[in-house]
C-alpha cells in the first residue's frame, strides 16, 4: 500500500472506543424496545433515523486521521497542535510558568473538528500540570486562565521553551494528556485528546515569526503556524 493511501486512512481514536461501544449498546436496546414493544412502527423508524444520526456524529467526533508532517527538517518549526480555527494571535503576560511576555496563538476546535492533539514542536517535556477550573465557552479570552486546563512545556533541541495549553470548553469535560516529564516528544506524536469542543493555546517566545492569520483554519500536525527565532 502506498504512503498516500496510508495517509488517507481514518481510524477511531482509542479515547472513543468505550463511549462508542456503550452508545451503540444503549441505542440498540432502545430501538429494540420500541420495535418489539409497540405495533405501530412509525415511532421506531423515526427513532432509528435519529439514532443513526447521533451515532454518526459520535463516530465523526472520535475519528483520528493518520497523519505525518512530511518534512524531515523540523528545526524551529511550530505546527498546529489541533484542527480548528485560529482565534487569538497576540502578545500576553503568561503567569503560570514563564512569568513574562509571550506570543500566544490559540486554536479553537468546534464539535465537528478532530479532537486529537499533536505536539507542536520536537523536544523534551519539561513540565506537565493539570489545573481545575471553570467551563466557560472556549473562545472567550479568560478561558485560558479560568477554565480547566492542562499545560505541557517542551524544550526544543535549540533550547527554546514552548508551552501548549489544552483548555476545556463549555461542553468539554475531560482533558487527556499523554505527556510525561523527561520524555522526548516529536511532531507526528499525539500529545492528548479533549472531548467535545475546546481549545489549544501555544505560547512562544516574543519575536517568533507567525505564519498564520486570524480566522485561518488549521490542520493538526500539518499546518505550520510559526517559526522560532
Amino acid at each position: 500500500m502506498s504512503r498516500l493511501k496510508k495517509l488517507k486512512k481514518i481510524r477511531i481514536h482509542h479515547e472513543g472506543t468505550t463511549t462508542l461501544a456503550i452508545s451503540l449498546l444503549l441505542l440498540l436496546i432502545l430501538n429494540s424496545a420500541i420495535y418489539f414493544g409497540i405495533d405501530c412502527k412509525i415511532p421506531f423508524y423515526i427513532l432509528a433515523i435519529v439514532s443513526i444520526g447521533v451515532y454518526s456524529m459520535l463516530m465523526n467526533f472520535f475519528r483520528c486521521p493518520i497523519r505525518l508532517f512530511g518534512q524531515e527538517d523540523t528545526e524551529k518549526i511550530v505546527v498546529a497542535p489541533a484542527d480548528g480555527k485560529v482565534v487569538v494571535i497576540e502578545e500576553v503576560d503568561e503567569h503560570e510558568y514563564f512569568h513574562d511576555r509571550r506570543l500566544m496563538i490559540s486554536i479553537f476546535m468546534s464539535i465537528t473538528n478532530v479532537h486529537a492533539n499533536w505536539y507542536p514542536v520536537d523536544g523534551v517535556v519539561k513540565r506537565v500540570e493539570h489545573q481545575k477550573g471553570r467551563f466557560l465557552k472556549a473562545w472567550l479570552p479568560k478561558a485560558s486562565t479560568e477554565n480547566e486546563r492542562s499545560l505541557i512545556v517542551i524544550e526544543t533541541p535549540e533550547g527554546e521553551e514552548v508551552m501548549a495549553r489544552q483548555i476545556a470548553g463549555a461542553m468539554a469535560r475531560r482533558i487527556v494528556t499523554y505527556s510525561e516529564v523527561g520524555e522526548e516528544c516529536y511532531i507526528d506524536e499525539h500529545m492528548g485528546f479533549i472531548k467535545f469542543g475546546s481549545r489549544v493555546d501555544v505560547y512562544l517566545p516574543v519575536g517568533t515569526e507567525v505564519l498564520v492569520c486570524m480566522g485561518q483554519s488549521t490542520t493538526g500536525n500539518q499546518t505550520v503556524i510559526a517559526k522560532l527565532r
